[in-house]
């Protein structure tokens, strides 16, 4: 089951996609992080422009919403998502898996673009 929210600039579109299990984890570690005195408003996505897949991701957590900031719920998890990475983030899903050879948050964007021949000629080091 998925959770999903609204973008409020964009009728009945949703800006990204949280999985129950990834939303689930991330408020373990939002829990954690205020039992050790961390302040912690919700968690920020990022993305900028990157080689084959057309984006690098990156995901923290933040102290409060910035101005300009697209902000979604999922099971009361809030999410941010700046002006600048919007982009690159519109339809993507967040998942956690945890499998034999480790456990960890994936990023699935059906935007992304890859190169069928395996490379982006750039020389970037994550090209096949």
């Amino acid at each position: 089951m998925s959770a999903g929210a609204q973008d409020p600039g964009r009728k009945g579109e949703r800006m990204v996609t949280i999985t129950e299990a990834a939303s689930q984890k991330l408020a373990e570690v939002i829990r954690q992080q205020s039992e050790n005195g961390g302040e912690v408003y919700g968690l920020r996505l990022s993305a900028a422009p990157g080689c084959c897949s057309g984006a690098q991701y990156g995901m923290s957590l933040a102290k409060q919403a910035e101005q300009g900031d697209w902000e979604g719920e999922f099971s009361g998890l809030k999410v941010l998502v700046d002006p600048e990475s919007a982009p690159f983030l519109e339809g993507v899903a967040i998942d956690y898996v945890e499998t034999p050879d480790g456990s960890g948050f994936t990023i699935k964007n059906p935007n992304a673009v890859e190169n069928p021949e395996g490379g982006c000629g750039s020389g970037c080091s994550s090209c096949g």
